[in-house]
């Protein structure tokens, strides 16, 4: 029955009639491209039109071997995908559509309901009966298409120099001008505040006014508080009506409707202050905008509130029952504690305020456990329970007795959002299993080894929303735990941080950051790759000033999700393109790698390491991040096809897993993984539009339908081990 609806619905949209719009976009295609228009007007079934342009292609094809090859899945990697022409990539596309004509995918993106990829039959339908429901930006995508594979269109490489000129339009936050703009905000921001304490109209304990003050006096305490991230945390913004008077009352009347349905809905606020400050208000012409990727951040779209209620999880390996593996085959010591899904690498999310974090990011996974009431922001009640110390013995014999782990990342949530001493009863924790583990070897045979603890590592926003966190007494900690550990052979000691934008690195981020790395532990930043950041030149900006302050780029993250994160979504084509055409000039020369393997030793030096290598290489950056795509069960991965695309002119997308890497040993049996994309390539550029940027200067996205994962920088490759590893693998129980 459910497949007789489908097929009705379908062939209800096959004889719906196609817009004006659309009907002027198919004849501009068939007039560019006259055997297309040939073969759709003169066959009589789609059969038939199908393998006519199959034959098209094949000619093609036969005179271009690489292109066959690739195509075929006899040449892979990124070697062979930078072999490809522009004109390959098209060919490579219609064969895909092709092979997958017909596919239907659960949608997620509409709420579980079918997308189907016919697109040759779109443009049958249209052109010979004026039907078939293909809507305009369908017809923009094949016109695209069909010109890069005619070879009418050329993928014109951008150079350094204008790479540089794209960079110079974002603005940083340590520009003289941008720190004005925050001064004028904080000042904004602790008035009100100030007004409202001692109006009592919001209360906290630790900080109340004597009674004795002057209003001068209040503001210089305001002021005194500002620099204690409790205060942040304490005073962190709950309502829109908040929100809007801390930004000067500047919202215009839709957003606050649209955060108003959200407060009604029960999406949670969770803005800190000094986060709140680095939203312009009010500014001059040439600084408007540059907030965008910080806004994004933390303004509610329509779509997440629409679509509250009704998200779906992603990450599929989070579902663990007891006693069962996860989807990707491990079997873990509790139910919320240990995310696992590749053989070296475990998460450990604590049970105390690291599940929490300093602000609520628009585009946050855990929306979808937040539908359930599941908010982590109630922060007196994440305080560390008595069972919390049981659980943490029990993760760390489970990992002392794993084959395979040598990386731990602590994380939430936030790692550095519990407090010192419960963050330095973990990391005694982890210290103790990795010398009792370092012990037990000495009894083993060479051969029948485990994998020894190699590097710790602490997931946190907090150098970004709240630098105050990072004190001189949290170095010390830390510094004094890389010692002891660097003694028993934990070698590598990284902060993993997540910088969004340019004007997110303040002087207060970056004394946080210097005290990181003063105290010997390497600083990684991983981007999320939303629209405004997507912008020409936002993410090499950010790779460069991020550079300056000692921090280096580890990932770059397509945004996941569905459609409750459309709004925030760059296309995957985007991505790919930022890397080909932008990224590439922070690629490190081949000679140098060793010496980047070697910068994790010395952390405290990084900021010397990476000017030392720039002026040697001649680089405006170091792009030493891969762009991925975070994908349930396969991992991360920007190996992909383009194989079909909707009526509405969305792409669908197959990855496969990142072969530069190991992974489970169930990796095999998942398959590859589907997806149909949450917006179109044209409403994309529209959104940039809308930003203020030239689309013209993003003409070649429409040709980026192939991605191939960058190699592994050797920065975050392993060091070796001076012995042979056991071929068993502990801790894995595939179904």
């Amino acid at each position: 029955m459910f497949e007789t609806q489908i097929n009705s619905t379908l062939n209800a949209l096959d004889n719906t009639p196609i817009s004006v719009s659309s009907r002027k976009l198919l004849h501009k295609l068939l007039k560019e491209t006259p055997r297309l228009e040939k073969i759709l007007l003169t066959h009589d079934s789609l059969e038939e039109v199908r393998n006519a342009i199959r034959l098209w292609v094949m000619e093609y094809m036969e005179s271009h071997p690489a292109a066959w090859s690739f195509y075929k899945n006899e040449s892979r990697g990124r070697k062979a995908m930078e072999k490809l022409t522009w004109q390959d990539y098209g060919a490579i596309r219609i064969m895909d559509y092709l092979d997958h004509a017909g596919i239907q995918i659960e949608d997620l993106n509409l709420r579980g309901k079918r997308a189907v990829s016919e697109p040759f039959k779109m443009l049958w339908l249209g052109a010979q009966h004026g039907k078939g429901g293909a809507q305009s930006n369908f017809f923009r995508d094949m016109i695209h298409l069909f010109r890069q594979f005619s070879g009418k269109t050329r993928r014109p490489d951008p150079d350094k120099e204008q790479v540089i000129h794209w960079m110079e339009r974002h603005p940083s936050g340590l520009e003289d001008g941008i720190i004005q703009i925050r001064k004028k905000n904080k000042a904004r921001i602790i008035e009100v505040l100030a007004r409202k304490i001692d109006a009592g109209e919001i209360k906290s304990p630790k900080f109340t006014f004597p009674k004795e003050l002057s209003w001068e006096e209040k503001i210089e305490k305001m002021h005194q508080w500002w620099e204690d991230h409790v205060f942040h945390l304490r005073f962190a913004v709950r309502s829109p009506e908040l929100l809007n008077e801390l930004l000067g009352n500047s919202l215009d009347a839709e957003t606050m409707e649209v955060l108003q349905r959200a407060k009604h809905r029960g999406i949670p606020f969770f803005i800190n202050p000094y986060y709140l400050s680095l939203l312009n208000v009010d500014v001059p012409d040439h600084v408007k905008g540059a907030d965008l990727a910080i806004r994004y951040y933390v303004l509610y779209s329509k779509q997440l509130v629409d679509e509250f209620g009704h998200i779906v999880a992603w990450e599929k390996e989070d579902i663990v029952e007891p006693g069962k593996p996860n989807a990707a085959g491990w079997i873990l010591p509790t139910r919320h504690n240990v995310h696992r899904r590749y053989p070296e690498v475990a998460i450990l999310i604590p049970d105390t305020m690291g599940r929490a974090c300093a602000g609520l990011c628009a585009s946050c996974q855990r929306m979808y456990d937040f539908q359930r009431g599941h908010l982590n922001f109630d922060l007196d009640k994440l305080k560390p329970k008595e069972t919390w110390d049981e659980k943490l013995q029990q993760i760390m014999k489970y990992w002392e007795d794993d084959s395979r782990l040598r990386d731990i990342l602590i994380t939430g949530g936030d790692a550095l959002m519990s407090s010192d001493s419960s963050l330095e009863k973990i990391l005694n924790a982890v210290y103790e299993m990795a010398l009792r583990k370092k012990e037990a070897n000495k009894q083993r045979k060479d051969g029948e080894k485990y994998a020894e603890i190699l590097r710790i590592r602490l997931g946190t926003r907090l150098p970004v929303y709240l630098p105050m966190r990072i004190t001189q007494k949290l170095a010390d900690i830390l510094a004094g735990f890389k010692k002891k550990a660097s003694a028993i052979g934990i070698k590598e000691f990284v902060v993993q941080t997540h910088f969004q934008s340019p004007m997110e690195i303040t002087p207060e981020a970056r004394t946080g950051i210097e005290r990181l790395r003063g105290a010997g532990w390497m600083v990684a930043n991983q981007l999320v790759f939303t629209a405004p950041s997507s912008r020409r030149g936002h993410t090499a900006r950010l790779r460069k000033e991020l550079n300056d302050i000692g921090v280096m780029p580890y990932y770059t993250f397509s945004v996941k999700g569905y459609m409750e994160n459309s709004s925030k979504f760059a296309t995957n084509a985007r991505a790919t393109q930022e890397q080909m055409e932008e990224k590439v000039f922070g690629v490190i020369p081949e000679q140098y790698l060793a010496d980047v393997k070697e910068f994790p030793q010395t952390a405290e030096r990084m900021t010397e390491h990476i000017n030392d290598l720039r002026q040697k290489a001649d680089l405006p950056f170091l792009a030493t991040d891969r762009n991925v795509l975070n994908l349930p069960g396969v991992g991360k991965s920007m190996t992909y096809r383009v194989i079909g695309i909707t009526r509405n002119g969305r792409r669908i997308l197959e990855f496969d897993h990142d072969h530069t890497r190991s992974h489970s040993p169930i990796i095999e049996k998942l398959g590859k993984f589907v997806i149909a994309e949450s917006k179109p390539i044209n409403t994309y550029l529209q959104q940039l539009e809308e930003m203020g940027e030239d689309r013209k200067e993003y003409e070649t996205i429409w040709g980026y339908s192939i991605g191939e994962t960058e190699p592994r920088p050797s920065l975050y490759e392993y060091p070796d081990f001076d012995f042979t590893l056991t071929e068993e693998i502990t801790n894995f129980g595939e179904e």
